[in-house]
């Protein structure tokens, strides 16, 4: 019982919700956007035809609305681990601290330094150079994605530390093992395409807001083909890695799974839920083990405990918890005789080492705190997988007509396109709300819960900046939405 106002809790993670959900607004779009202007500028250089450049010229305008607004989310972002999770960046400083250590010292400068050639360097610098510049800036971004990614995945699957009780820290002791584990490099991949699909779709939309008034239709219906190839490569790269992000998740958090599908009960050839009340037998099975007589608890299996087909037997919520409010009771008793009693201690030790591995169960009050808000996860995971099946398609519809040479595509499919834009973000946010309310009640998962990381603030503190925040996001929100449309209202390219 660690006596935090759960008032407290709450609203810590409201307002990192908050910030996370509107810098996610900004970031997959510079991404998406920072390979297109790349593909448009490499064919100005490719074929020297000056129109590329002006196409070019107009999106790098646009992802540069965008960066600025990105930037200012996620340095709030960073500096709220310090404010509203203290006891977190005590406890895992070392080895979370390191990612994003790399991230501003390599990525950031990386991008801050090639951005301001992409910018000013036109006609002052050659067009290979220049075009380098606006690649590396890409890869910039998307290097910077990487580290950050590497922290998030270490979060959902902590590998390559050990803990200390002398500093009562976690240390890193396989830096590779927490870059490059197979959690890392899915989430990473999965994201990053996310990423390049909503900057396909967004160049979809706004090519067919200008295809809709009959406005620079040059550029559009190249810039639509350019965003579509885009976008239908990046979604089939994020139902590639969708897949293989299941696999992960099934093997190291497996509640998640379970909250995601509302399996209560699991077994071999579960089903996998269209709706509650609609199933497909043994589909969850494939997707989560690839195999069809593969075994994959529900809820009640993980909080009672239960033996797989095979005879391993698996520990619940229950002697989880137990295990680590001993594991705590060994870490006093440590702490307790190592001035007086170096032998003793030395036991304590000894025993803590054996159930370390529990001592985030040790601060869980309630065995169904293991549980998190199924319905959240159940529908945010229906609503990722349901758009972006609804944007493949309308990506295919588009793919068809450029096919067939279409002199004038559909107005129904152009405000299919525009409409596409909003969809793109809903399926991201809600990709997230999977990934992030599915790992509660852990911020760290099986580590460390978030009633341990909390920082010790008056809760009308974080109440308060909370409502600052709401208003300061909304207002750059709006204040960017206003300049990137006029900047797409007044652009002329022909």
């Amino acid at each position: 019982m660690l006596g935090i106002d759960i008032t407290l809790i709450d609203w810590s993670r409201a307002q990192f919700a908050l910030t996370a959900c509107y810098h996610w607004l900004f970031v997959p779009l510079t991404l998406g956007l920072a390979v297109i202007m790349g593909i448009m500028e490499t064919l100005y250089v490719v074929k020297k035809d000056e129109f590329w450049k002006r196409t070019a010229q107009f999106w790098m305008k646009l992802f540069g609305i965008n960066f600025a607004v990105g930037v200012a989310t996620g340095l709030i972002l960073e500096f709220e681990f310090g404010t509203n999770w203290s006891n977190y960046s005590w406890f895992v400083g070392d080895i979370f601290g390191a990612p994003l250590a790399i991230e501003g010292i390599v990525a950031f400068f990386m991008e801050a330094t090639f951005i301001s050639v992409m910018y000013f360097g036109w006609n002052k610098v050659s067009r290979r150079f220049h075009l380098a510049a606006t690649w590396l800036t890409g890869l910039g971004a998307t290097i910077s994605a990487w580290w950050i990614l590497v922290a998030n995945a270490w979060m959902q699957h902590p590998v390559g530390m050990a803990f200390n009780p002398d500093t009562v820290r976690n240390e890193m002791v396989n830096f590779w093992e927490v870059a490059f584990q197979g959690m890392a490099v899915t989430k990473f991949l999965h994201t990053v395409s996310s990423a390049w699909m909503t900057g396909g779709v967004f160049v979809i939309g706004v090519s067919c807001w200008y295809l809709l008034r009959r406005r620079n239709t040059e550029m559009a219906r190249r810039s639509l083909r350019i965003g579509t190839i885009v976008g239908l490569a990046a979604t089939f790269i994020v139902m590639a890695t969708g897949d293989r992000s299941g696999i992960e998740i099934a093997k190291h958090q497996p509640m998640k799974l379970a909250a995601a599908e509302g399996l209560m009960d699991g077994g071999q050839r579960a089903p996998f839920s269209i709706v509650p009340g609609v199933e497909v037998p043994g589909v969850l099975s494939i997707l989560a083990t690839h195999d069809l007589d593969g075994y994959v608890p529900g809820v009640n299996d993980l909080l009672n405990g239960y033996t797989t087909p095979d005879g391993k037997t698996v520990k619940g919520g229950q002697e989880k918890m137990l295990l680590g409010q001993r594991a705590l009771n060994d870490f006093t008793q440590y702490r307790q005789y190592l001035k007086t009693d170096t032998a003793q201690a030395a036991v304590y030790a000894k025993r803590l080492k054996k159930n370390v591995q529990y001592f985030g169960y040790g601060h869980v009050e309630k065995v169904r705190d293991l549980v998190p808000p199924i319905a959240v996860v159940y529908w945010a995971f229906r609503v990722m997988v349901g758009v972006g099946s609804l944007l493949l398609l309308v990506m295919l519809l588009f793919l068809w007509f450029e096919y067939k040479k279409a002199p004038q595509l559909p107005r129904w499919l152009l405000h299919a396109g525009l409409w596409s834009i909003p969809l793109v973000y809903l399926a991201g946010q809600a990709g997230w709300a999977v990934a992030e309310v599915g790992r509660q009640p852990w911020i760290i998962q099986d580590l460390m819960p978030v009633n341990a990381a909390v920082s010790q603030l008056p809760t009308g503190n974080v109440m308060l900046t909370f409502f600052i925040f709401l208003i300061l996001f909304t207002t750059l929100l709006i204040a960017e939405l206003r300049i990137m449309i006029n900047a797409i209202k007044n652009h002329k390219s022909e």
